[in-house]
């Protein structure tokens, strides 16, 4: 594999992800605002171990940036370079589909470190003082990283560039209302509280948010759910995704 040709087609990517307003919007203007807006306005309920809205907040932005960048900016922008033909080309290019992949990859992971760093230090400057273990939280990042690029895959291999940016947007806004990254899940219907608690977003919110807060080791089942997201939504990307 030519390492110049991935980090020339990563630097490539990023450049024109950077030049996209909505794609700069969706992955750090809305966790900002919302992040400063619940921390400065106290609306929503919190835990008894948050000593301010921003302790109960920061770990579910944070969430909230990943799904962002790994499903919803990913399965976007590739529906539409699959929609144009511009993925077949590039993967019947010298550069490949395992090195395309790659560069995509890289792309995901430098928007994530970037949402991670910013986040933190917005959230730093509203009071926010984290405790507990950073590594189990970027542990679950990781693997909700995974889970969420497996859906977007799977959305932009199977659906048009339109219809995947619909159900990517639609699917966003579904999960950020009941995945307990603004607002804490246990305020939700039973039913549907059981139902969120199946979905890596809730999963991934609950997991950092334990893994920050010091109260201790996170329960169990938001790991299986990452773990089984992580497994099955990149296998069924594979199984169903179309180059064209």
């Amino acid at each position: 594999m030519n390492r110049r040709a991935v980090f020339a087609q990563t630097r490539a990517e990023l450049v024109l992800m950077s030049r996209q307003g909505e794609v700069l919007l969706l992955t750090m203007a809305i966790p900002v605002i919302l992040l400063v807006f619940f921390s400065q306005v106290d609306l929503l309920p919190r835990a008894a171990t948050a000593r301010e809205p921003v302790d109960a907040l920061a770990p579910g932005i944070l969430a909230l940036a990943i799904m962002s960048s790994s499903m919803v900016s990913l399965a976007i922008g590739t529906g539409f370079e699959r929609q144009y033909g511009v993925l077949k080309r590039l993967g019947a290019s010298p550069l490949g589909r395992p090195a395309l992949l790659l560069a995509k990859t890289a792309v995901i992971v430098t928007v994530e470190v970037v949402q991670i760093i910013v986040l933190s230090l917005v959230a730093f400057a509203l009071g926010w003082r984290p405790g507990g273990n950073p590594l189990l939280a970027l542990g679950a990042m990781l693997l909700a990283s995974v889970a969420f690029a497996g859906v977007g895959l799977f959305l932009a291999g199977t659906l048009s560039g339109l219809m995947t940016l619909a159900a990517a947007n639609g699917l966003y806004l579904i999960l950020l209302l009941i995945g307990g990254m603004v607002f804490p899940i246990d305020r939700l219907p039973a039913t549907l509280e059981s139902l969120a608690k199946l979905l890596p977003a809730a999963a991934l919110a609950e997991a950092v948010t334990r893994a920050l807060d010091g109260s201790g080791t996170a329960p169990a089942q938001p790991w299986i759910v990452l773990a089984v997201w992580a497994t099955a939504a990149p296998a069924l990307a594979t199984r169903f995704f179309r180059w064209d």
